[in-house]
């Protein structure tokens, strides 16, 4: 709904509500559906479609559960076409799709795409969840920083920057120490660093943001690739051999079917990760910090005139998104990968920008994003291991194809906070 004014006849301004149908995610739907059916009419698939439930670390066995793979698709394409109905007369009633909506279409679309792909194979399902949570780290921890940065009215799109240096940091601590907290307190300390000019630039300078972003990005690929070549590839024993953290297994609650292996048993940067989004969707909407947060995010001049110091609070809480994303870059070193790679983020601090946007500036909905985000990427890996008909360079595409459709289906009817990106100049 908006508000338009109309000029009366006798001279006088009357406000009007003008109720506005929002078709693009029903048509979002709806396009999902007939590419799905064209997919499966053109490129047919026969036989059984096992999906392998259990973990072999588990005391407790799920059995192997095979379906039809023609009729099993063919059902859940009919109901993905009701829920396009119901998207479309939701919007023709002037409302949304809800969040629930689009959520069950999501996942009965990929269960439907992987009946396709597993025909005739196994699809192992704890295993696909896991490296989806386990690609989702870095996504999760950058996306948190960008929501952070946004709502306190500064663009974060320093957060492949952040997530780089702060791998860089990790692993070159965690190598001298042996310690990969010390690590990761290095970590850190190198989002802090990156986030530090990006904040003096764009508050104090009142530099584009964007464009300071956008620079740091490249000076920061310059430095620790420079870094890399000159410290690091020559004294690698040394410098380059961080010692990483193990998996925690949480008794009781790892046997639990399908997600104990999933959630519980990760790395303690997995489960800070749970913490940290949990402690910062509390903080953001319960508390004072939260409320002032936002308030300088959305209408700085009044939270000026009730006394919050505009400027001081988006510069303290830059640098926190900058110590939130840097954790996300410790994962590369001190979980995933032994030691540090050139340019190893790769560009995942652009998806991570793209998960706040799709997640609506709410740490929530955007650890959700950051989450399917992560599931492209390895569902991109089992696609390769099953063989399925689908060319490499479409697997290759995936995860940014699904960012493209996320950001431009779902997130294009929204807006983000009223301040973001624009300086405050006291009056």
């Amino acid at each position: 709904m908006s508000l338009v004014q109309k000029e009366a006849a006798d001279g006088t301004v009357q406000l009007m509500t003008v109720r506005e149908r929002h078709l693009k995610a029903p048509i979002v739907l709806a396009v999902v559906t007939v590419l799905l059916s064209l997919l499966v009419l053109l490129v047919p698939r026969t036989g059984t479609s096992t999906f392998r439930l259990g973990d072999s670390s588990q005391s407790f066995q799920l059995p192997d559960v095979a379906l039809p793979t023609a009729s099993t698709i063919w059902v859940v394409i009919g109901i993905l076409v009701v829920l396009v109905i119901a998207a479309f007369l939701r919007a023709w009633t002037y409302r949304t799709a809800s969040l629930w909506l689009v959520l069950g279409f999501g996942i009965l679309a990929i269960f439907a795409f992987l009946v396709w792909a597993g025909a005739g194979g196994l699809v192992p399902v704890t295993s696909l969840l896991f490296g989806a949570v386990s690609l989702s780290v870095p996504l999760v921890f950058g996306a948190l920083g960008g929501v952070i940065g946004e709502r306190a009215g500064v663009v974060n799109v320093a957060i492949e920057g952040q997530l780089l240096l702060g791998a860089f940091s990790a692993a070159l601590l965690s190598s001298i120490t042996g310690n990969p907290f010390v690590g990761l307190i290095g970590a850190m300390i190198g989002g802090v660093l990156v986030a530090s000019v990006l904040a003096a630039f764009a508050i104090k300078y009142l530099v584009e943001q964007v464009i300071v972003g956008v620079v740091l990005n490249v000076l920061v690929t310059g430095l620790t690739g420079f870094l890399y070549g000159a410290l690091l590839a020559p004294n690698e024993k040394a410098l380059n051999t961080p010692v990483r953290f193990t998996r925690i297994e949480i008794p009781v609650l790892s046997d639990i079917p399908i997600i104990g292996p999933v959630l519980f048993n990760q790395t303690f940067i997995v489960y800070l990760m749970f913490i940290t989004v949990a402690v910062v969707a509390w903080g953001l909407y319960r508390t004072r910090w939260g409320l002032r947060l936002r308030a300088v995010g959305e209408h700085p001049q009044a939270a000026d005139t009730v006394g919050i110091k505009v400027n001081a609070t988006r510069f303290w809480n830059v640098l926190l998104a900058g110590a939130i994303a840097g954790i996300g870059g410790a994962y590369f070193t001190l979980v995933s990968v032994p030691q540090f790679g050139k340019d190893m983020t790769a560009g995942l601090g652009f998806i991570a920008l793209a998960a706040v946007i799709f997640g609506r500036w709410d740490p929530i909905r955007a650890t959700l994003a950051a989450l399917l985000f992560g599931f492209a990427t390895n569902l991109q890996n089992l696609l390769s291991i099953l063989k399925t008909p689908v060319p490499s360079e479409f697997m290759l595409m995936l995860p940014y194809v699904v960012t493209l459709i996320a950001v431009a289906g779902f997130a294009g009817q929204i807006r983000g906070p009223a301040a973001s990106g624009k300086p405050y100049i006291k009056s």
